[in-house]
């Protein structure tokens, strides 16, 4: 708290009352400051969340509108992940002078000195890499916080013993906010159209990712995906030594780049290593995980984790809720819980993991993106029996399957998982992967998956 001197005794205002906000707001209030929390939802929605800012001696003022809000003139307006920088409010702030800060960015500031921090972003993949590095990390004894975007909000890390390392998954709306942050080992994992509801275009979400690049020295490692079209557009960004990772071993290194993890006949190798790496872990199953798997281990070879400790790291990771999560398998269907495709290109990512010959009963729809489901349907050929459509963008994915496929109305996943079972047969793959987000629905995308489990371990 001694590197927020300034902010004791004097007014902070902290927008949105998620996680993230919640963070911030007990982080300000250890460092001295009197914080206000602003939060578009009436107090009785808020739940929990209210009665924790409480106890924690924050003002919550709630059922406010974010973009028409006046916060007046505080020492400093902190902004939480899921509020635009772009609100009036904030611009109107920023011309009085206040500056205007993301949480990671104050978790930044505040970060014990010396203690590498490795940042994994991209459309895609960022939360097993982030959760397969941190455990390469643990297994090389570095003892790391893991967290940001993930789980636990950088915000928190300042609290108890100092960590060897921080791992952190950084989104898009994450990285718009920083700064000063300093991302000693910093990968982009694939960019693909999402969240086209707050960026204007696919270059300036692409911008906003880039910025986890922005503080880097020669000291530090940049690492890419060289199958990605997008790369290319990364590497005038660039301000450390970069790395790629491919899944064609024919690849020639581009220009600028110092080595790269090569996929090879059961895993990988990375050029200038003796070592080569196996991936035969169930829970990193498909060729994403496998380029997941690269990512993480370039980024624990550059904070020093030993090969022999990577690879022990591989074998051992147990995978994440929601990502490909075989939950069950009843009279010879296995039950597949992808709730974390929350766009089209990972719903994409996860048919391709399945191997030709299979046949699944994908269960898709919730609130779209803004994203054409073309490709969804493209990569269903071969694979998919049927599409049991649920939520808000239902009809629009009927639309785009039905002519080729049969498609199951559901609207609810109550019903799409009751249905499923009536069709499926020995041998097949129920796969909820819905391409869409969840909040028409449901809470968040754990709180679909964790619905779909509670109804699938119900069936008999």
């Amino acid at each position: 708290m001694s590197l927020l001197p300034a902010l004791s005794g004097r007014a902070v205002v902290v927008l949105g009352a998620g996680k993230s906000g919640l963070s911030a707001a007990r982080l300000l209030v250890r460092a001295g400051a009197r914080v206000s929390v602003y939060d578009e939802q009436p107090r009785e929605s808020l739940g929990p969340a209210a009665a924790a800012l409480s106890a924690h001696g924050a003002t919550l003022v709630a059922g406010q509108p974010l973009a028409k809000v006046d916060v007046g003139t505080p020492a400093l307006v902190v902004v939480s992940p899921g509020v635009p920088l772009a609100l009036p409010s904030l611009q109107q702030a920023k011309d009085r002078g206040v500056p205007v800060w993301g949480e990671v960015e104050l978790a930044g500031r505040v970060l014990a000195p010396g203690v590498p921090v490795v940042g994994i972003t991209g459309t895609n993949g960022k939360s097993t890499t982030t959760a397969l590095a941190g455990a390469l990390l643990g297994g090389g004894g570095l003892r790391p916080f893991v967290g940001g975007n993930l789980g636990t909000p950088l915000s928190d890390a300042v609290e108890g013993p100092v960590p060897g390392a921080y791992v952190v998954e950084l989104s898009s709306y994450q990285l718009e906010g920083l700064q000063t942050l300093r991302v000693n080992a910093a990968a982009v994992l694939n960019l693909t159209p999402d969240h086209l509801d707050r960026y204007a275009s696919l270059p300036a979400y692409a911008e906003a990712k880039a910025r986890i690049f922005q503080r880097q020295g020669p000291e530090d490692l940049a690492v890419l995906n060289l199958d990605d079209p997008w790369t290319p557009r990364f590497v005038p960004h660039l301000r450390a030594p970069a790395t790629g990772f491919t899944l064609d071993e024919r690849t020639t290194l581009p220009g600028g780049f110092t080595g790269a993890a090569v996929a090879s006949p059961g895993g990988f190798r990375v050029t200038g290593q003796d070592a080569s790496y196996r991936v035969d872990n169930r829970a990193l199953r498909g060729a994403h995980n496998l380029q997941n798997a690269m990512a993480a281990t370039l980024l624990a070879l550059h904070v020093g984790v030993r090969p022999a400790d990577v690879q022990q790291g591989l074998d051992d990771f147990p995978g994440l809720p929601h990502r490909l999560e075989s939950i069950r398998t009843l009279d010879g269907v296995e039950w597949v819980n992808d709730s974390k495709a929350t766009n089209v290109d990972a719903a994409v990512v996860a048919l391709k993991a399945f191997p030709p010959g299979s046949r699944l009963w994908l269960l898709a729809g919730g609130k779209g993106k803004g994203a054409p489901y073309a490709p969804l349907r493209e990569a269903a050929g071969g694979k998919v029996a049927a599409v049991l459509t649920l939520g808000q963008d239902g009809p629009l994915i009927q639309k785009e399957f039905a002519t080729q496929y049969t498609v199951h109305a559901c609207g609810t996943l109550e019903w799409a998982v009751a249905r499923a079972r009536e069709l499926a047969r020995p041998g097949d793959v129920v796969l909820l992967s819905p391409a869409c987000a969840s909040f028409d629905q449901f809470r968040n995308f754990e709180d679909r998956g964790d619905t779909f489990r509670r109804l699938v371990q119900a069936l008999s």
